[in-house]
């Protein structure tokens, strides 16, 4: 499928509920994930047929890309519940319902069977409210010991060292605008924007 095209899907997606303020909850733009989708692949991380989990999913659209994309399944892991109704929603609606399953679950708290992944992808939180609100997702990737894609605060300078120490094989490989609109009342701009970068983790 052509970014384009891709794009315009996931676009026309239902955006994240984005309740919580304290789970560093934002929409990943359409375009955005429709870009990324594509770098995964072109490093032959997504193929057809592969399953995909996606930590921290959201409203799904990393998810639905990917089976856009000629993925075969999709593991949607999400804390927040209404997030999760919001994915299911948008798969339905997609129809893709037989090809992904979305689990309410909070990493580090709960167990989650993510084995049978062929890569992960995941855009954390940031930890800017609450710190070290990646770890989790970080630890997650590590035990899985399965191919990793992330995205991530530009600034963060602790994934590389983190990953390295454990002899995962670490490339970042961009980066770009992450929109903010405010959706929280901490917000002093209507919309807003920082910078996000793009991971590549191997294990060993």
């Amino acid at each position: 499928m052509r970014v384009r095209r891709l794009a315009m899907l996931l676009s026309g997606l239902i955006p994240h509920p984005c309740g919580v303020v304290e789970l560093e909850q934002y929409s990943t733009d359409g375009n955005l994930a429709a870009r990324w989708l594509v770098d995964i692949a072109t490093f032959g991380d997504l193929n057809h047929g592969d399953t995909i989990a996606d930590l921290g999913s959201g409203n799904g659209v990393l998810g639905v890309g990917a089976l856009a994309m000629g993925a075969g399944r999709a593991i949607l892991i999400e804390a927040d519940q209404e997030a999760c109704n919001t994915a299911l929603t948008n798969i339905e609606q997609s129809g893709f319902s037989g090809s992904a399953v979305v689990i309410q679950a909070s990493l580090g708290i709960d167990s989650i069977d993510i084995e049978s992944a062929d890569v992960i992808i995941s855009n954390p939180p940031w930890g800017r409210q609450s710190p070290k609100a990646d770890r989790p997702f970080l630890d997650a990737i590590l035990s899985s010991g399965i191919t990793a894609h992330l995205m991530h605060s530009a600034e963060a300078s602790h994934i590389e060292p983190l990953f390295e120490e454990h002899g995962w094989a670490v490339e970042r490989y961009g980066e770009a605008d992450f929109a903010l609109p405010a959706t929280y009342s901490h917000h002093s701009r209507q919309r807003g924007k920082t910078r996000a970068a793009f991971w590549r983790l191997v294990p060993p």
